[in-house]
């Protein structure tokens, strides 16, 4: 098992929840309102007067042969637009309840 974390302008989130469910990913965890910015270029996501724009995270927890089809899925919708910003982080999960 693997957890993917997924950090997104919140413009993207309707096609994230789309990609996660046509990669048979159902189960996640979503934080609506986070802050950031990304490590080379991009605009920040601040929520402030200089820099309105927020952005989402959602991590979730999926099977070791569905991540390079989600990986692949998440890095074509930022290719289409990537001046909003889309990043996604793997990790192994050890262990679960």
């Amino acid at each position: 098992m693997k957890t993917v974390f997924i950090a997104f302008d919140q413009a993207h989130r309707e096609k994230i929840i789309d990609i996660l469910d046509r990669s048979n990913c159902r189960g996640f965890t979503a934080w609506h309102t986070v802050e950031g910015r990304g490590t080379t270029d991009g605009e920040p996501h601040y929520g402030s007067h200089a820099w309105p724009s927020m952005a989402s995270a959602i991590l979730t927890v999926v099977p070791d042969e569905r991540v390079g089809m989600l990986l692949g899925r998440l890095r074509d919708l930022d290719a289409e637009r990537p001046k909003l910003g889309l990043r996604a982080f793997v990790w192994n999960v050890e262990q679960s309840i």
